[in-house]
Order: structure tokens, then sequence, then C-alpha cells
């Protein structure tokens, strides 16, 4: 039931970290190269100790190695993969197939995944990879739930990852040349100038502009910004279909983003998908609209949807919580959801303007800045909630059942499956159920390790065994 995972992004140590707490199964993160995000590269001694982070919660590390490689590049990018080999990476995800055929003669036993931009959307693809020697595809995101069935019943025997949340680049497959040819900025050389959420006109041949749907003339709009990757109403599906791990796109993104949508995901997957296998203490209710949002669809999943773009924005938006009535200087007039308590901090969005609160009296809002004169009205989003983020924490615990026995020279400890004797002379408690409370609060305070107690079983007569002693041996059983 768990062959199910969920990959979250990294943007460095720290939300590496931060994704693992918030419960992923998997962590995607930039290598110190060659990545396909410029600016979200790591070093090989954060990765190492990323590495050994992730190892007492089972949590696989995966490097992305994914843009196109120029000749000379090769030697360096050749080097770069076999550190990560021996730091122990769970696989390398690459995108230039001449670089993976190197990898596959020169470190064979180092998996491979092929990333997204290999463009994996038919069977016959799919197989391709697959016969290279890849043992995992990131599918399209363009693809339709009978188009990944058909990849999955035609190619059974390779993995499938999807992604399932996240920005959308407009271009198919995320490979896009645009910005290449304006700037000379490469997407595929990962330094994309992000042509997708800028300003354009939309004019026939005549040079004339094209009404939308309202009459309006579709001037200096953001027609290819895309709103987000939303598909957690469709795991079921996915699942179905042959997806076995979900990714979050967002390796530029924050700690707190990482940790909602992570969060988010992960209390899904438990309600009914996976059998949970550890614990999370949260100070937070997860939710999408909370953190980085720009809207959301399923985009071809089921077809095509609208609207698949927002042309008002291609900033976050957030969570929609009212309607502006009117607006005079720095005063909004608003008629806010019943729900909705704003904090001073709070960011606010009116179509492509945002505002911070300064202040809240009733159904006035005062904010930092001048309202556009042509702003009368509208839906008011909340794209920043201070009190949320506040609260945006979540730590991990793995369940361990511990035990202590005997042994003829002293004593046998087991936390989970590690195990360790001890030497220790056997006195007779004088009080045996004292002594016995005693040991079993003393052993099951694991502290700030990664583990909680499931369960204390002391089999054997409850000794007396000072408290120093039993803090000594349970810390050197964990270490």
């Amino acid at each position: 039931m768990n062959s199910v995972t969920l990959l979250s992004p990294a943007r460095d140590l720290d939300v590496a970290k931060a994704a693992i707490q918030a419960g992923a199964d998997a962590v995607y993160i930039g290598a110190p190269k060659f990545g396909a995000r410029e600016a979200a590269g790591n070093s090989l001694e954060d990765i190492a100790k990323l590495t050994d982070y992730a190892k007492p919660f089972g949590v696989q590390i995966l490097v992305t190695l994914n843009t196109l490689l120029q000749p000379e590049e090769v030697p360096v990018a050749l080097a770069i993969a076999r550190k990560l080999h021996e730091i122990g990476i769970y696989a390398l995800i690459v995108q230039d197939l001449s670089f993976a055929q190197l990898l596959f003669r020169e470190l064979p036993d180092l998996r491979l995944h092929a990333s997204t931009q290999c463009d994996n959307r038919t069977p016959e693809q799919v197989a391709r990879l697959r016969d290279l020697g890849f043992k995992r595809v990131v599918l399209a995101r363009e693809l339709a739930i009978d188009e990944i069935s058909a990849i999955h019943h035609t190619v059974p025997d390779i993995e499938l990852e999807a992604f399932v949340h996240g920005a959308l680049c407009v271009s198919y497959s995320g490979r896009c040349f645009m910005s290449e040819v304006l700037l000379n900025r490469s997407a595929n050389r990962g330094c994309c100038a992000q042509m997708c959420r800028m300003r354009y006109d939309l004019l026939d041949e005549n040079g004339n502009e094209i009404t939308d749907d309202n009459g309006e003339p579709v001037h200096q709009r953001y027609l290819l910004s895309l709103q987000d990757l939303d598909r957690s109403a469709h795991i079921a599906e996915l699942i179905e279909a042959g997806v076995t791990t979900f990714k979050i796109e967002g390796r530029l993104k924050s700690a707190d983003y990482v940790t909602n949508i992570t969060a988010y995901y992960r209390n899904l997957l438990d309600s009914g998908f996976v059998t949970p296998t550890h614990v999370y203490s949260r100070t937070f209710t997860p939710n999408p609209e909370k953190t980085f949002h720009r809207g959301a669809t399923d985009y071809f999943l089921n077809g095509r949807t609208r609207p698949l773009a927002n042309w008002n924005t291609p900033k976050s938006t957030g969570e929609y919580i009212g309607e502006l009535l009117e607006a005079h200087g720095k005063t909004l007039r608003v008629r806010l959801l019943p729900q909705i308590t704003l904090h001073n901090g709070d960011g606010l969005t009116i179509g492509d303007e945002g505002f911070s609160v300064n202040g809240v009296e009733g159904n006035l809002i005062y904010v930092n800045k001048h309202v556009t004169p042509a702003i009368k009205s509208g839906k008011l989003y909340r794209n920043l909630d201070v009190e949320f983020i506040h609260t945006l924490k979540s730590e991990r615990r793995i369940p361990v059942a511990i035990t202590l026995s005997e042994t003829p020279k002293g004593f046998c400890l087991q936390i989970g499956n590690k195990q360790r004797e001890f030497v220790y002379p056997k006195e007779p408690a004088r009080d045996k159920d004292k002594a016995l409370a005693t040991i079993k609060s003393q052993l099951a305070k694991l502290g700030d390790t990664p583990y909680i107690a499931r369960d204390v079983q002391i089999a054997c007569e409850p000794y007396f065994i000072p408290i120093s002693v039993l803090n000594e041996w349970r810390r050197q059983t964990i270490l």
C-alpha cells in the first residue's frame, strides 16, 4: 500500500529539512551546477549533510543535473555525478541523453530518472528511455489520465512520476525557447527569463486588438501566465493510471511554501491512499491558498478546461477573502467573508496591484499606498496571512517500540531496529512499581531525536537503575 511516494522540492539544505519534517518521502534538490534552476544550486557538502539528515526518516534524496550540456561541460558534470554517487543519493535526474548514456557506462549503479524535458508523453518515448536504462520518467504535465494509463499499461516496468502541484510552464514539457530567442537566456540551461509572466497584446492579422468575452480589448494582459497546477482532487485517478510518485514543483520556493504544500499532500495521501508510518506534530492546518498561489487548474488531466491562464496577474493572488466595494486613497471599503480576520502586515491583491494592511476598522481597511483610481471595486484576495506564516511548523517523528531485557551480565536495550547491551549490576528495586514507572518514563523520553516511543516494554524484573544511567543507555542506543 505504500508504493506511492510524495516528492518535494528544495532550494537549499534548510528548505529540504523543512520538506522532510512536513512529510516528504523524497526530496529533489539542485546539483552544484547544471540544474534546471540556475539560482538553486547546492554544494556537495550540503547535499551530503542532507543525505545524512534524511537517512533516519527513510527519505530519498534526488538531485537534478538536468540541463543540456555543452561538450566542454561534460567532464565537470561527470565528476559531480561521481561525487553524488559516493555521497549516496537515491537518484540523479537528467535531460541530456548523451550525458545519460555516458553515466550508464561510467556509473552503472547510479539510478537515473528522465527529466520532464525529455518529452515523456508517449509509450514509445517512455519505452525508449526504459531501454536506455532509466528507472523512472517524469511525465509531461500536459498528459490526460487516459494517456498516462496507456503509458503505464504499455510500459509497466518503469516508474511514473507526475507533477501534482505548482507552477506551470506554458511551453510543452517545459521545453521553452522564447527566453533564449528574445533575451539569450536559455530555459533549458537553467536561466529562464519567465517571458510567460509578462504583458502582451492580442492582435488579429490586421494588427487590430482582439476583444475578450466581455468585449474589452485584449491589451497589455498576461496572456501566457498559466494558473498553478493543483491535482489534489485527482489522487485516486492518478494512482489508478499508474503514477507512483507525486511531485510538487518549486525549487525556488520558500520553506513556508514547501512546508505548507508538502503537509497538504501528506495529509491527503495518509487519509486513505497509503499507510501512515510517521507521526506529525503541526501547529497549522495546511491550505494551498495560504502560500504562493496563482489560482488552480488540473491542466489537461480530464481534457481542456477554462480558465488555464490568469490574464489579470502573474503574481500570487492567494485566497479569496471578499469584495472591494470602493477605494479612496489608502482606504478600502470591503465586504469580507465571515470567517476572515485581517492582521496588520497582511498582503492584499486587487487585480495586478498589491497592498499591505496598516489597520482595520470595521469594514474599512487602511493600506500602505494609494489605490490606482481605475480600481473602484472587484474581488479581494489575501496573498500573505502573517498569522498563518508565524504558525508554520511541522515536526516529524518515527514511532518505535522500546524494550529493556536482561542479559547474563546486565541489560539489553532495543529502540526500533537499534540494539545495544550494557554491563551493569542488577540491584533489586525496593519499590517495584515505582521503579517500573521510572524506567518506562525515562526510556520513552526520546527528546529531539527523530523518534517517538510507540510502546515501552520492560521484559525483566524492575531493578533499580539510576535515571542518569537510563538516559545514557538511551543516548548510546539511538546513536
